[in-house]
């Protein structure tokens, strides 16, 4: 294999979790007397953390008297719901089990508040996955290279052998702010066309092809 480790993006790579994050910001903006959004306007509003997300879906964003409350009801209703439809992207686990079988280092590091990336990857991968980096308050967040660069010393490893594996716009800037190559994934959050004009250039249509590369 040309890498020996693999550090990636959680939602719209590995997990198919759009419905319960829709679910629960929908939740949140209905206990607040919001109106709701559709979807794919969610879709399009996730990538860049809890706080962003609701800031993109609540009128008048982080300005609106009722923000932080809604926020907050966000984040407990998920932390409750974040498994009622998630699940694996078809043919991930069997992707996973190959790059362990070869000895290959895999982490994940994502924009989701810490506590529920612990708590899914443990859930969904925990055989797999040896280091999970979440949103927290003493880190920057991704497109910054801080929570990618901590995988890579959890995992004791040289960024000159791992590659990036993610879905969206955010995870083209984090690898290139990493200096290290990324993947594109086509099965998530993001089209082909709109990966390419963020300057994306290799994808990859299933989890099996991730092998060859």
């Amino acid at each position: 294999m040309k890498y020996k480790s693999y550090i990636f993006d959680l939602d719209g790579t590995l997990l198919d979790s759009l419905t319960d994050i829709a679910a629960s910001c929908n939740y949140a903006l209905r206990m607040n007397n919001m109106p709701e959004r559709s979807i794919d306007e969610v879709r399009m509003f996730v990538g860049n953390g809890v706080r962003k997300l609701m800031e993109r879906a609540i009128p008048g964003g982080d300005n609106n008297e009722l923000f932080e409350k809604t926020y907050s009801d966000f984040r407990q209703h998920y932390l409750i719901h974040n498994v009622d439809h998630t699940s694996p992207y078809s043919g991930i686990l069997n992707m996973l089990g190959e790059l362990k079988k070869n000895g290959c280092n895999i982490a994940v590091v994502s924009n989701k508040f810490y506590a529920a990336t612990q708590e899914l990857v443990r859930h969904f991968f925990g055989e797999y996955v040896t280091v999970a980096i979440g949103e927290r308050e003493n880190i920057k967040k991704k497109p910054s290279p801080d929570t990618v660069l901590e995988a890579l010393r959890q995992l004791d490893v040289d960024k000159n052998s791992a590659v990036y594996i993610g879905d969206s716009d955010v995870d083209v800037m984090t690898a290139q702010n990493c200096g290290m190559p990324c993947i594109s994934v086509l099965w998530g959050f993001r089209s082909k066309q709109f990966l390419i004009e963020h300057g994306a250039s290799v994808f990859v249509e299933k989890p099996s092809e991730i092998l060859s590369l």
